[in-house]
């Protein structure tokens, strides 16, 4: 019986702990302090040009504007009902940026921030025929095709000559 009130206790306790923890932050938000952007989150990761990335920043109210060389400048606007006062945007990459990693920089309030290697675009894809460059059989595929047909053809004639054999025995 002792033991279950020990428990119980502690479990208040921690619960008193964890609220008073998540509720520190949303006090500093309200105070102001909690107002500088942070925590920069660009989906997807890696992208190819002419797509669509969309960034997440906490820490910007009131909205804002995001940069990077890959699409110039951007929007940012806070959304409604977020405790986390977090403000989300989305850009679309040019279509003739450079294959690489790019930073992004947000400012919300006047305040900047930068992400480095925030996001990374790839390179665009031949399209049609599967992306081949040349067309036809190379050399080499002729080469391994012959070497083929004529393992074939050497396998099935000692096949046959041995079950041909077999029936003259």
């Amino acid at each position: 019986m002792r033991t279950t009130r020990v428990l119980a206790a502690s479990a208040v306790s921690a619960v008193a702990v964890a609220a008073l923890g998540l509720a520190a932050p949303t006090a500093l938000a309200r105070d102001g302090m909690g107002a500088n952007p942070s925590n920069i989150v660009v989906l997807p990761s890696v992208i190819a040009r002419g797509g669509q990335i969309s960034v997440t920043v906490d820490g910007c109210p009131g909205g804002g504007t995001m940069t990077s060389p890959a699409f110039g400048t951007a929007p940012l606007t806070a959304l409604l009902g977020s405790s986390s006062q977090t403000a989300k945007g989305t850009a679309t990459i040019n279509d003739n940026a450079q294959p690489g990693t790019y930073d992004i920089t947000v400012t919300c309030s006047g305040r900047p921030l930068t992400r480095p290697a925030a996001f990374t675009v790839i390179g665009g894809v031949r399209g049609g025929l599967g992306g081949s460059t040349t067309t036809g059989a190379t050399p080499t595929d002729m080469a391994i095709g012959g070497g083929l047909v004529a393992a074939a053809l050497v396998g099935g004639g000692l096949f046959w000559m041995r079950r041909r054999a077999e029936r003259h025995i």
